[in-house]
């Protein structure tokens, strides 16, 4: 069923006579709504105006309502609360739930494997992870802040610098024991690989100083995301080439080892970011503030310091 069209006088008239009602004064209404006694006024002559009748007697500088004006007078001010109990109902929704975006190897392998203490210190806070290697625009999505992998700072977003993306050759302490020993990166890349083709294997090649015609050899098994292509490694099928930051925890914990101790440097880094008007909201400020101390933390607990260094790449 279509509802009829609303025949709803300009919002800011509305605005400033049911201020000026309350008041029944058109200087306090002005310096409620931040605006002058003459445009106050002015915006009533217009409601007066598109309604044909006065709402207002005007008499030795001061002014009344009229019979209409106090008949629809409570009824304005009763429509402006549903409008702030409306819009504080989204506001406390928006207040109580924290969406980040974020790929997903950087989701599985090192945010939420710390989220625990960040919903530990907001209790309150419901988080939601969005994982996609998407680029979020946060005009049109949910996201309050998102985690990208890009070379240079976002314009127009607010941007704080994470780390650096160290790229190595990683595999299994079983996989190295049974093809290796990897002198060279030549000997890397003579190996079985998973996804030979990742664009990084030609960067860390380059890096360490291997012959490019090795490149050539594609033996081994294609998947499509790091974070397979790391279990890969994992599970012995093959020398993955992976940010070597978020496997650190297999890489310490000796589930991952280095075939070739050189490692290479992508051209991207990862950067916090928001729009510059959530600068100051609780939940972004907080979170803010838990994931910057979070990245000063790993060089406490023996991540690489070179990982972290905002350096030119």
């Amino acid at each position: 069923m279509i509802s009829p069209m609303r025949q709803i006088p300009p919002l800011s008239a509305i605005r400033a006579f049911e201020s000026a009602a309350r008041h029944e004064n058109f200087t306090q209404a002005a310096a409620e709504l931040g605006m002058t006694q003459a445009a106050v006024s002015y915006q009533i002559r217009l409601l007066e105006e598109r309604l044909g009748l006065p709402l207002f007697h005007r008499v030795k500088r001061q002014v009344r309502l009229t019979e209409t004006g106090r008949r629809i007078a409570p009824l304005v001010s009763g429509a402006f609360d549903g409008l702030d109990d409306a819009f504080g109902i989204a506001r406390a929704a928006s207040d109580t739930v924290l969406t980040i975006s974020c790929s997903s190897t950087f989701a599985s392998n090192w945010l939420a494997k710390r989220l625990g203490r960040f919903q530990v210190q907001r209790p309150g806070l419901a988080v939601r992870l969005d994982t996609t290697d998407r680029i979020v625009d946060f005009a049109h999505d949910d996201a309050d802040v998102a985690i990208r992998n890009s070379a240079n700072p976002s314009p127009g977003l607010d941007t704080h610098f994470l780390m650096r993306v160290p790229i190595a050759p990683l595999a299994s302490a079983d996989f190295i024991a049974r093809h290796g020993p990897f002198k060279s990166p030549d000997d890397v890349m003579c190996a079985p690989r998973v996804s030979p083709d990742d664009q990084w294997w030609a960067r860390w090649l380059n890096s360490a100083g291997g012959n490019p015609a090795k490149l050539a050899s594609r033996v081994g098994v294609r998947l499509d995301l790091q974070v397979l292509d790391g279990n890969a490694a994992i599970a012995g099928q093959g020398i993955a080439i992976l940010n070597a930051a978020l496997w650190w925890q297999e890489i310490r914990s000796g589930t991952l080892v280095q075939s070739h101790p050189h490692i290479a440097y992508s051209r991207g880094r990862y950067w916090l970011v928001y729009p510059e008007y959530r600068r100051n909201t609780p939940k972004v400020k907080a979170f803010r503030e838990w994931m910057l101390e979070e990245m000063r933390a790993e060089q406490v607990d023996g991540f690489p310091a070179a990982f972290t260094e905002a350096v030119d790449i």
